[in-house]
């Protein structure tokens, strides 16, 4: 039922995105996705678990975002660029986005631990939205790993490769500090280039 599940975590969204999580029902998720409440329980067993898979698609949609960003440009420099001006900006647009890169989770939305819980439902995609949620450490060391994977080749020695992940870290670090405080003129590319300017890329 993949078909029903993307209804459904859109309209949650949509529904998120008009009033706090907090007063979003499922029977008007089910409704706006055009299924029946018990197909939403059964495909998500509770709202928690529509909350937790809304996050988990946000975070993995972030994260594809970011493989599309460092595969539009050869050189690692606009690589890197790419990826922060991604970062900054999905996260401006997207609630959930900014609340896992930062931790910051307001009233508004929903604040599913980022912890394994157990299983209540025998649908194989609700297990997955059971597993953990990244934290915003997480998702910094899984944009660096990307990063280091794509810009560093099979014969990079041992301690170009720690460079190489210092300056990939960096780039998510400074793009992070633009979701917390945006930047003025220039934006979060001219930050970026400075700040890798002397870095080993």
């Amino acid at each position: 039922m993949p078909a029903a599940r993307e209804s459904l975590l859109d309209a949650a969204y949509t529904a998120l995105a008009r009033r706090p999580w907090s007063t979003v029902r499922m029977v008007d998720v089910a409704a706006a996705a055009g299924v029946s409440r018990q197909t939403l329980y059964n495909e998500f067993g509770s709202k928690e678990g529509l909350a937790r898979a809304l996050v988990r698609r946000e975070a993995d949609g972030y994260l594809a975002g970011v493989e599309r960003a460092l595969a539009i440009h050869s050189d690692a420099r606009d690589r890197l660029t790419a990826t922060a001006e991604w970062t900054a900006a999905t996260a401006k647009d997207n609630a959930l986005v900014r609340a896992l890169l930062t931790g910051c989770w307001s009233e508004r939305l929903p604040s599913p631990t980022l912890s394994a819980v157990p299983s209540s439902s025998a649908v194989p995609a609700q297990r997955r939205a059971d597993g953990p949620l990244p934290s915003p450490g997480d998702l910094v060391a899984l944009v660096r790993d990307r990063a280091v994977a794509v810009l560093g080749g099979p014969g990079t020695n041992k301690a170009d490769h720690a460079d190489l992940a210092r300056s990939c870290e960096l780039t998510v670090r400074v793009a992070l500090s633009c979701v917390a405080a945006p930047p003025g003129e220039g934006g979060v590319a001219d930050l970026v280039r400075s700040a890798l300017h002397r870095q080993p890329v």
